[in-house]
């Protein structure tokens, strides 16, 4: 369900705005959407799992609220991250 560490560090490299970021909206939006994906499949075979399926809502609304505050403070950026990413808004 949870992703490597393997897997976060290259997320990290990849949406990372400069060296060292493990911080920045698009850092942290990156990491929550493969923990999203991953809990999804997840949730596609264990259908009553009402544990996950609360922390897989934590997990959305807390990207959403990061996507918000990205369109608030860097529009452009904001419209990059959903692009590299797949996301429909």
């Amino acid at each position: 369900m949870s992703i490597t560490a393997e897997r976060k560090q290259e997320l990290i490299k990849e949406y990372a705005v400069k060296d060292g970021d493990t911080g920045s909206p698009e850092v942290q939006i990156a990491v929550l959407t493969e923990r999203i994906v991953n809990l999804t499949e997840h949730m596609k075979v264990h259908k009553k799992d009402h544990h996950s399926r609360r922390g897989l809502l934590i997990m959305v609304g807390q990207r959403r609220r990061l996507l918000d505050y990205l369109k608030r403070k860097k529009g452009a950026r904001y419209e990059e991250v959903l692009g590299r990413l797949g996301l429909r808004r």
